[in-house]
């Protein structure tokens, strides 16, 4: 996906191509296996132990999704500058959400690297969730990229407060987009996205969340003259138990 000259997609672009110049020559560890009757043919795993050779999608994307790398890292690594880039143009093909694939950076360890490698990959996170908020063409809706950082990073907080910093029309509509895809999950206690990787604390973030909603979300929304139904489903995560189910304005939902 070509990148238009928005000031966020020059910031992505620059991001990309800083893990491209800082993973090049990388690869899997030798002795890396896999099964070739679930993952792919010796072949397959010689590319992924040959630097800088582009994989075709569907290798790409088996490769992300294996959970089973002995050195998960190392393939990580080999693979980041094409997988971000199929992130950001909407092809990396998750077969549920893109929190799958901030589970694959979370299995890497990728913040316990070396600040040289870890820093262009936090880079990256932040860069293109900067441009979902504030480029009206960004290929993927802001609330998956929001999940996928998350779960890459396994906290909400850091992009909760790039979110309050980036104000405006386009990041209100958003807000209000995003808010009116969690609601259902949120008002019934759970938080909108699954949580894979078992060092997350899911209840944490959920709580996190909720209270940024609740602080500084709500009156955001009533400034930027949001529907008040969504106004009230935000109002009404501050509630608990019956004082939430038997409030004028709740919407109905069952669980």
């Amino acid at each position: 996906m070509p990148l238009t000259d928005h000031p966020a997609d020059r910031r992505l672009s620059a991001a990309l191509t800083d893990l491209s110049v800082t993973f090049r020559g990388m690869t899997a560890h030798p002795d890396e296996d896999n099964c070739a009757c679930h993952w792919g043919s010796p072949d397959d795993l010689a590319l992924l132990k040959t630097p800088d050779v582009e994989l075709e999608p569907d290798l790409l994307r088996r490769t992300w999704q294996a959970v089973d790398w002995t050195d998960h890292a190392a393939v990580l690594r080999r693979i980041l500058p094409q997988f971000a880039r199929a992130l950001v143009a909407d092809l990396a093909e998750p077969l549920f959400g893109l929190e799958e694939a901030g589970y694959c950076l979370a299995r890497g360890r990728w913040q316990q690297w070396p600040a040289e490698h870890a820093g262009p990959v936090r880079e990256f996170l932040h860069a293109w969730w900067a441009q979902s908020l504030t480029d009206p063409d960004a290929a993927v809706p802001a609330h998956q990229v929001f999940v996928m950082c998350a779960e890459a990073s396994g906290t909400v907080g850091p992009w909760l407060a790039d979110w309050e910093r980036r104000t405006g029309r386009l990041s209100d509509r958003r807000l209000a987009e995003t808010v009116a895809e969690w609601e259902y999950d949120l008002l019934g206690e759970s938080l909108p996205w699954t949580v894979h990787w078992y060092e997350h604390d899911e209840e944490e973030m959920r709580a996190e969340l909720v209270a940024w909603l609740l602080d500084h979300a709500a009156p955001r929304l009533r400034a930027s003259g949001a529907p008040a139904d969504l106004r009230h489903r935000i109002r009404l995560l501050g509630l608990t138990d019956e004082d939430r189910w038997t409030d004028p304005h709740w919407p109905g939902h069952r669980y």
